[in-house]
């Protein structure tokens, strides 16, 4: 069946560490199967999307694309072999993998050309995905704002918190990186009994931000040398048993290793630029310190997703005090400066507001 949607607004990469360019681009003639066609309300936009955009991990072989995995959506039509989600239904856009089909990736057009994209993407106001790239929500949980935040921020954190560092009441949590998903660890943390947690950020208005959220302590990153006395002095003997490296910084990642205590968890969710590489002395890991890569904190969205709604729902966890900057889609190439800039918090696209 033909698509009753032909073309829609987007947000392209053409060219790796360039602006992005917003036009019009026309969309698959019709979906295949576990295909889903859906309108965007709103997107996040994390660190993610700048690496990608500075082709970070290396050359980008799939320009020009399109971007963003983590958003609030209505279904609007649905491919053959999909049965999770009807025509009508509100859901979640995530980029890891849940229930229903994985479909092909999508080719749309643009000036006349084949455009990429993957298995999601949410900086188009339309955008055909895999049917096990949503979740379906309740209708009354229309919060355009928090609901993005629940296909990555969220559930990696809580993932990383639960899956990875298996975290409990009686650890102490080290983090670096204070923008959207350290500070949602911070909350998640402390939701679950953590007492002791110290934030290391650049920006002093991230570490205001976090002792908000709740921390316990933070540290301004200057070097690594003076940030590993500085920690050195704030724990003493009583080394940080999780630690958690969201920045990519290979002297933070460095410092998790060094500083945390003898049979740490440390994980590490941001990823550093290809070419640059972290040194450390492996002895520890012989008598039960561990080190891991996260993919997404191991989130499983069917079950996590319900999880942090229902948290939502009773009041155990709210966002009021969580920053979130609205930008229009119009303005998408100044949330991202932004966001390179080290803006606190996350950055919310709005594809209502004008």
């Amino acid at each position: 069946m033909t698509l009753k949607v032909k073309t829609t607004s987007a947000a392209i990469l053409q060219t790796s560490s360039k602006p992005l360019i917003l036009d019009k681009i026309h969309l698959p003639s019709k979906l295949h199967i576990g295909q889903v066609l859906v309108e965007v309300i709103s997107s996040g936009i994390c660190g993610a999307q700048v690496n990608e955009i500075d082709a970070v991990k290396g050359p980008d072989k799939f320009l020009p694309h399109l971007l963003g995995h983590e958003g609030f959506a209505t279904v609007l039509e649905i491919g053959p072999g999909v049965t999770t989600v009807i025509p009508g239904d509100r859901i979640v856009l995530h980029w890891r993998p849940g229930l229903g089909l994985q479909s092909l990736p999508p080719i749309y057009q643009w000036q006349g050309q084949p455009l990429n994209a993957g298995w999601v993407t949410t900086l188009n106001r339309h955008a055909v995905v895999s049917e096990n790239r949503v979740t379906k929500i309740p209708m009354q949980m229309n919060d355009k704002y928090m609901i993005p935040l629940f296909g990555c921020a969220l559930t990696t954190s809580l993932g990383v918190l639960e899956n990875e560092a298996r975290i409990g009441n009686k650890d102490s949590l080290l983090i670096f990186g204070g923008g959207g998903v350290g500070l949602v660890l911070v909350k998640l943390a402390r939701m679950m009994g953590v007492q002791d947690v110290t934030v290391v950020d650049l920006h002093e208005d991230k570490l205001v931000k976090a002792l908000e959220l709740g921390a316990s302590n933070t540290v301004r990153f200057s070097d690594k040398s003076k940030t590993f006395l500085q920690l050195s002095d704030l724990y003493g003997l009583n080394l940080p048993t999780v630690a958690i490296d969201t920045t990519g910084n290979t002297d933070a990642i460095e410092i998790c290793y060094e500083i945390s205590s003898a049979k740490a968890r440390v994980i590490l969710v941001g990823v550093p630029t290809k070419g640059k590489k972290a040194s450390f002395y492996t002895l520890p890991m012989h008598f039960g310190k561990t080190i891991m890569g996260s993919e997404g904190g191991g989130s499983i969205p069917q079950r996590d997703i319900p999880r942090l709604l229902e948290l939502v729902s009773k009041g155990l966890l709210n966002f009021n005090d969580y920053p979130t900057h609205k930008f229009p889609f119009s303005q998408i190439n100044d949330a991202v400066m932004q966001l390179r800039n080290g803006l606190t918090g996350r950055i919310i696209i709005d594809f209502e507001k004008k």
